[in-house]
C-alpha cells in the first residue's frame, strides 16, 4: 500500500550535498543515528515532563510542541543520510544495522509516548499504538529472517508516523482544541498499523515464496 516511504528516493536526492559535506567532516553513519535517536530521546523527556508540570498547574507545553514537527523533518533527513553514508562509503556493519532498527523504535517510543499524558483523553490509545509501531517494525524486519527482504510497506510505516504525529504537534502547538479529534485519530491509526503489520508479513511471505526454486516434476 501507499506510504510516504516511497517519496525515499527523491528525498535521498535532496540530502545527497549535506551527506557528502557530513562525510568530509569525518562524521560516521553510526554517529547519525545516535544523534538522532539522543535528541528524540531528550525532546520526548522534555515533552512528557511538560506536560507533568502543566497538569500541576505549570505553564503550557506551547512551543515544544511547534518544535516537534521540525525535529520530526529533521530526524526522517538524519535516517536517511546514515543510510546514505553507510552505504556510498562503506560504513555498513553488524553495529550499524542494530543501532539503526532499536534506534528508530526507541525514538518513536520516546516522541510519541508523551502524547498519552495530554489532558482529558484516553492515553491507552497511545500506548497502543507505539507497541504496535514496534511490533510492525520487527515484522519488517524478520522479512529479511524469512528471505522475504526488509520490508516497509504502510498504510503507515515510520514515516507515515511521523508525519501523524507531527502534524498532531502543530495543532497542538497552535492551540486547536483537540479533545474531540484526537482519541478517534489514534483509534484509526492503531487499525492502520494492525494493516501495516498484515501487509508486511504477506509481502514478506510471498516475496520469500517466490524466491524459492521451484521443483521439477
Amino acid at each position: 500500500m501507499a506510504s510516504i516511504y516511497d517519496l525515499k528516493p527523491k528525498f535521498q536526492q535532496l540530502l545527497d550535498w549535506p551527506t557528502r559535506k557530513l562525510h568530509g567532516a569525518g562524521v560516521t553513519a553510526n554517529q547519525v543515528t545516535l544523534v538522532a535517536a539522543v535528541v528524540s530521546v531528550a525532546l520526548g523527556a522534555g515533552l512528557a515532563w511538560l506536560l507533568a508540570q502543566q497538569a500541576a498547574g505549570g505553564a503550557p507545553v506551547g512551543l515544544l510542541w511547534l518544535a516537534l514537527p521540525v525535529f520530526l523533518f529533521i530526524r526522517m533527513a538524519l535516517n536517511a543520510i546514515d543510510g546514505m553514508l553507510a552505504r556510498r562509503y562503506q560504513m555498513q556493519s553488524a553495529l550499524g544495522a542494530l543501532l539503526n532498527e532499536a534506534g528508530d523504535v526507541v525514538s518513536d517510543a520516546a516522541l510519541y509516548l508523551p502524547f498519552a499524558l495530554l489532558p482529558g483523553i484516553a492515553g491507552g490509545w497511545v500506548v497502543t499504538l507505539v507497541l504496535l509501531a514496534a511490533l510492525s517494525e520487527m515484522v519488517g524486519v524478520l522479512g529479511q529472517t524469512v528471505g522475504g527482504g526488509r520490508r516497509y510497506d504502510g498504510p503507515l510505516g515510520k514515516s507515515d508516523r511521523a508525519f501523524l504525529f507531527g502534524l498532531i504537534g502543530l495543532l497542538l502547538g497552535l492551540g486547536v482544541p483537540y479533545l474531540a479529534w484526537f482519541t478517534p485519530v489514534m483509534a484509526l491509526a492503531n487499525a492502520l498499523l494492525v494493516l501495516t503489520i498484515w501487509n508486511r508479513g504477506r509481502q514478506a511471505l510471498r516475496t520469500a515464496r517466490a524466491a524459492q526454486p521451484q521443483a521439477t516434476p
